[in-house]
């Protein structure tokens, strides 16, 4: 299973992401579960480039990276802007795919990273959570419900 977590730079997708890992794992020690987060990617494949160019790179090699370890049973949580649509759809035919678009209008110190050009998700099936209304717990607990239910479909 893929849970990809979306949004623009400071909308919480790695603090998000660390804490359902923490879930997920202590509900199911025995689970193969693992983070591919944005500013660690950019870190191992040193690629500081934020151009629409720079960013497809990333989000490339993110996905395939993410098509290893799907086909390895690892259960991928993405915490990556991935501001093009057709990147983050692209993983959505061949697996049990859940897409999180995390937003808020707070100003919290990233915004100068922001992609001008992000396509916000479309998909009818896609959890939509303001991280700025919502706590950390209420953000979790609405991913957490949605992957439950998934999880017993597969």
């Amino acid at each position: 299973m893929i849970i990809w977590l979306t949004g623009q730079p400071g909308s919480g997708k790695t603090t998000i992401a660390n804490e359902l890992i923490n879930k997920i794992k202590s509900d199911s020690p025995s689970i193969k579960i693992i983070n591919l987060d944005g500013d660690d990617l950019r870190s191992i494949s040193k690629n500081k480039d934020y151009s629409k160019k720079g960013r497809i790179k990333n989000i490339s090699t993110a996905i395939s990276i993410v098509r290893f370890l799907a086909n390895k049973d690892y259960i991928c949580v993405i915490s990556i802007v991935a501001p093009y649509r057709f990147l983050r759809d692209e993983l959505k035919e061949d697996f049990n795919f859940l897409e999180v678009f995390l937003h808020t209008t707070e100003i919290r110190g990233r915004e100068n990273f922001f992609a001008k050009d992000y396509e916000e998700p479309v998909d009818p099936n896609h959890l939509r959570i303001d991280t700025g209304k919502l706590t950390i717990k209420e953000s979790l607990d609405e991913i957490l419900d949605v992957y439950r239910k998934m999880a017993t479909v597969a």
